[in-house]
């Protein structure tokens, strides 16, 4: 193994000097870093990390808060994961996974440690009860998703607003007059999950522009609930040829369902959805969607965090703008 008395010894210098030049703590020579930076590169030194991390006092880790709750879809809760720690890897850190719904508890007890840098933070409410405690942290962190008072704090997400109103419009765009929204478990929606009602939102506000009757219905993950909810929907709203759906545990069920209940996809029902590229391709009829961009919100909360760290000044709030892909299950609507 590599260590930095060979580092020296290759560059010319002594090892305090090529741990200066890793730490930072005291001024080299141009010339000198370059040479240390040429000895490292060529001999393939990695410092070792319990050392780098008392020399820089920094542990190279970021905290990654995934509470895994009721009605948290776990795949899709992974996809970010991976995107973060992808991204955290490529500027040298790594990734402690928090999934324990311990709130302000779980963030003190890390966050007083020396165990992480920062911090990510996902699933966020509307109220979210550990926004003080964000506030008030001497570490840096990014929220993906965004509370109703985002003052104060790093923010990113997808605009779901504005998601929930480019499924309404491309639905009014083709002649449909009735729409429906199946959502999240309806334990997503009582503890005021910010995507979630930004999502209502924005469905209910196209809808009414557009003047269409609407309707939404929270729905549980799982095919029994889905094939329920598709049973209700016609039963309440027989004129029902739009549906929009944000749950991606029961998009292939709600779509199967519906056929067995003697509708058409696209030809009687058109269906939209916010979800991952992969999964709208992936159903028996693709389904025309929002992509859920999962890889660029963990690349994007990662960037602004490594700015955070290195004392730079980023935006509180940063949406990414929804993009609609049109596949085969919306239709222009057929006229009795």
């Amino acid at each position: 193994m590599v260590k930095i008395t060979d580092v020296a010894r290759h560059a010319g210098v002594s090892p305090s000097t090529v741990s200066y030049a890793l730490s930072g703590k005291r001024p080299i020579s141009e010339e000198t870093r370059l040479r240390i930076e040429a000895a490292i590169h060529e001999l393939g030194y990695r410092p070792h990390a319990g050392a780098r991390a008392l020399a820089s006092s920094r542990s190279n880790v970021l905290a990654l808060v995934v509470p895994l709750r009721a009605g948290i879809h776990v795949p899709v809760a992974m996809r970010f994961a991976v995107s973060v720690v992808t991204a955290a890897r490529a500027y040298d850190h790594d990734v402690l996974l928090l999934t324990q719904d311990e709130g302000d508890e779980g963030l003190r007890r890390v966050a007083d440690t020396a165990l992480v840098d920062a911090l990510i933070v996902m699933d966020v409410q509307l109220d979210d009860p550990r926004l003080p405690l964000l506030r008030s942290l001497d570490r840096p962190s990014v929220l993906i998703g965004f509370p109703a008072e985002p003052a104060g704090l790093t923010c990113v997400d997808l605009d779901f607003r504005a998601a929930g109103e480019l499924c309404v419009e491309q639905l009014a765009r083709l002649g449909h007059r009735v729409v429906a929204l199946i959502g999240s478990p309806p334990e997503v929606y009582v503890r005021g999950t910010a995507f979630a009602q930004r999502m209502v939102q924005g469905f209910t506000a196209a809808a009414d522009r557009n003047g269409m009757t609407s309707s939404v219905h929270p729905c549980e993950p799982a095919p029994a609930a889905a094939r329920q909810v598709a049973e209700e929907l016609l039963r309440e709203q027989p004129a029902l040829t739009g549906v929009v759906v944000h749950n991606e545990a029961v998009l292939q069920p709600l779509v199967d369902a519906f056929q067995q209940l003697g509708l058409r996809v696209p030809g009687d029902l058109s269906v939209t959805a916010v979800c991952p590229d992969e999964l709208a391709g992936s159903v028996r009829v693709p389904v025309t969607s929002v992509a859920l961009p999962s890889a660029e919100l963990g690349e994007r909360a990662v960037e602004l965090l490594m700015k955070k760290l290195g004392g730079a000044a980023v935006p509180e709030a940063t949406l990414l703008s929804p993009r609609l892909t049109e596949r085969a299950s919306t239709a222009r609507r057929t006229l009795a």
